[in-house]
């Protein structure tokens, strides 16, 4: 027999959010690590608000709320707020009941200055780090650097002198066959951003460069930072990491041929950082000769090393990385923080059902 189609205009659930998530749901293990992780921060959130006044939409619930967005791949926060309208697992997960009314999207825009900043960024960043110390070597590691382009078009990027406006007058002029360099020019929409192209022959773009810290036994990040896009940027934001790599024993670490000059060599090893990185022998001498090469640990480091641009393909596919829709270098370094926090997040929760299977 046939059921009809009856029309329900009303709704009344008994059924809470949480029974509706499954037991065996990715984001059961992930909530709870987070909601760790926000009870130790609230004590810094409460310093950043006033004690009267109006109560505010809680710091907790737009973090929460920011980690499905970039677990989602939600490409704006239009579209998050609309999802939090109707969808019970995203209400579930960032603490709301089925009836509660959702906050405007400007709240977040509002919050970017208060809540949505690098330093509180690299505060749960950390904070995921120490949810994850059982998985974490402390001996051997991985740099590298990626490419952010800016959220600028190749049109803003106008002559510093002003020349260029006063002579064409025009929004739409043709730089073709027109020398721009970064000394001369500068994007009108976002000042910070470099032209620059990660390889020879490729596309310049305005661009940041992205740098992370790894670890080699299960691929979690341990640091992370944004710089501007210029040709020593990798080596010197490794050398800056480098430093904070924790205790006073020996560690390695790896790293692509960019890496493979003689001053980042000895600057590694004046930190007692054995350097194993691959050789460049194109038309030049190598910086890691035998004595690093002959070794069965350096070998493996090659190996190791590539699980980086995983985690640099997750941050750009998943978290909508690959074309950043901030501006300003503060900015894009709290978004390229929070979304690296993110992944170890998601690489955590996957190697704690291993473990449990």
């Amino acid at each position: 027999m046939r059921g009809e189609d009856q029309k329900q205009e009303a709704m009344f659930s008994y059924v809470s959010p949480q029974k509706r998530v499954p037991e065996d749901h990715p984001l059961r293990g992930i909530r709870a690590m987070v909601d760790t992780i926000l009870k130790e921060m609230s004590p810094r959130f409460a310093r950043l608000y006033s004690e009267v006044g109006r109560p505010s939409i809680p710091p907790e619930r737009l973090f929460r709320a920011l980690l499905l967005q970039i677990f989602y791949s939600v490409r704006s926060e239009r579209l998050l707020v609309e999802q939090l309208q109707y969808n019970l697992l995203f209400r579930w997960f960032v603490g709301m009941d089925m009836d509660e009314e959702v906050w405007n999207h400007a709240v977040f825009s509002k919050n970017r200055e208060r809540l949505l900043n690098e330093d509180l960024a690299e505060a749960f960043f950390r904070r995921v780090l120490k949810q994850a110390r059982p998985y974490l070597s402390d001996e051997h590691f991985t740099v590298d650097g990626t490419l952010l382009e800016a959220w600028a078009s190749q049109k803003s990027f106008r002559r510093k002198d002003g020349e260029e406006a006063t002579r064409r007058g025009d929004r739409d002029v043709d730089f073709h066959r027109e020398q721009r360099r970064n000394d001369t020019h500068q994007s009108t929409t976002d000042p910070e951003a470099r032209l620059y192209k990660k390889s020879k022959g490729s596309e310049a773009k305005l661009s940041y460069l992205g740098h992370a810290l790894m670890e080699n036994r299960n691929g979690l990040l341990v640091r992370t930072m944004v710089t501007e896009a210029n040709g020593t940027a990798e080596r010197d934001a490794a050398l800056l990491m480098a430093e904070k790599i924790p205790g006073v024993k020996r560690v390695t670490l790896g790293g692509d041929k960019n890496y493979d000059t003689k001053d980042f060599v000895r600057e590694l090893r004046g930190m007692n950082i054995t350097p194993h990185v691959a050789q460049n022998n194109q038309n030049r001498a190598s910086a890691i000769d035998e004595r690093t090469t002959w070794r069965a640990g350096y070998e493996v480091s090659q190996r190791k090393r590539k699980r980086i641009e995983e985690s640099f393909g997750w941050m750009k596919i998943i978290g909508l990385l690959k074309k950043v829709k901030l501006r300003g270098l503060d900015k894009v370094g709290w978004l390229f923080t929070f979304v690296g926090a993110a992944y170890n997040l998601y690489r955590l929760q996957k190697l704690k059902t291993a473990v449990m299977a």
